[in-house]
């Protein structure tokens, strides 16, 4: 590998995943400006978002090569979509509403073990000793990280929004596991511009089904948040982490990208004001190990 090709995907990657993990800031500022639900947030946030993909979809479409789906490619592309992006994000921004975004980034980070775990249940990959262990430190970082969030705010809020944290967690695992599958054969860019698409399909159902077809009013504030959610948090990393994932591979792409934790632990306090404490610390620290001996596990 070229030292620069590495550089500018070492770069892609570790930019990508820091605009990832601004994504809670984000919902977080959203919910401290006015009322709103999860879904009109979400639908906001692809409704800013879906046009780039859109695009994306129809310029990979006329590209000379191009090779087109299968019926079952589309169905499954559309399910993992489903999983991925809208059911695996409406959670997310749900439980939001409840925990801090520091401990929001830690249970979401925990995705690779649940991916590991669907890969020795559905493909009865086997789990190595080593494996074994990380999955140990990164679940006791989790319920160390847990304890320190349920001292500093009301226990009940702390479990429903960890659940449904948790929930998001493991349908994003499944997403990851089946574009593991998939991706190979279409391509990631295509893959993920496709993914969006059915997932942004299902939100504005969703929304509609919910609100109706009448025009909701929010405030400008709100709409320039999700805005910023859309680009800096959505399109822009999406995009930086596909081409990171081509220049340096998978597994060195989910190393760097532990930065994230971190990253949202310190803009939770910049931004939020949320506090930081040597327990929440401790968890972070085990929660990374976990899955960083995970991540190098399977790069080798």
């Amino acid at each position: 590998m070229k030292k620069s090709n590495y550089i500018i995907g070492f770069t892609l990657a570790i930019t990508g995943a820091f605009l990832f993990s601004a994504k809670a800031i984000y919902v977080k500022l959203v919910y401290r400006t006015e009322a709103i639900d999860a879904i009109s947030m979400l639908a906001l946030r692809m409704l800013f978002s879906i046009p780039f993909y859109i695009i994306t979809a129809w310029v990979l479409s006329r590209r000379e090569g191009n090779v087109k789906l299968t019926l079952r490619q589309w169905g499954f592309i559309a399910l993992l979509g489903f999983m991925g992006y809208y059911i695996s994000s409406l959670l997310d921004f749900m439980g939001l509403a409840y925990i801090s975004a520091g401990l929001e980034r830690l249970i979401l980070f925990l995705y690779p073990t649940f991916a590991l775990l669907m890969g020795a249940l559905a493909f009865r990959q086997k789990v190595s000793r080593t494996q074994g262990l990380a999955l140990l430190l990164a679940y006791m970082g989790m319920m160390v990280a847990f304890v320190a969030d349920i001292q500093l705010q009301a226990g009940n809020d702390v479990i429903v929004g960890s659940l449904l944290i948790l929930g998001c967690a493991i349908t994003y695992a499944f997403y990851i596991v089946g574009g593991g599958q998939i991706i190979p054969k279409v391509g990631s860019m295509k893959f993920t511009a496709y993914a969006l698409i059915f997932a942004s399909a299902g939100i504005f159902t969703q929304y509609f089904v919910t609100h109706g077809t009448a025009v909701r009013h929010f405030s400008g504030h709100t709409y320039w948040l999700c805005f910023q959610m859309a680009i800096v948090s959505t399109v822009l990393p999406t995009f930086m982490m596909s081409e990171g994932i081509r220049r340096i591979g998978s597994g060195n792409t989910a190393i760097i990208t532990s930065i994230g934790p971190v990253s949202t632990i310190l803009l939770a306090y910049i931004f939020l004001d949320e506090p930081v404490t040597w327990l929440q610390l401790a968890g972070t620290a085990l929660v990374l190990a976990g899955v960083l001996m995970i991540s190098k596990k399977n790069e080798r």
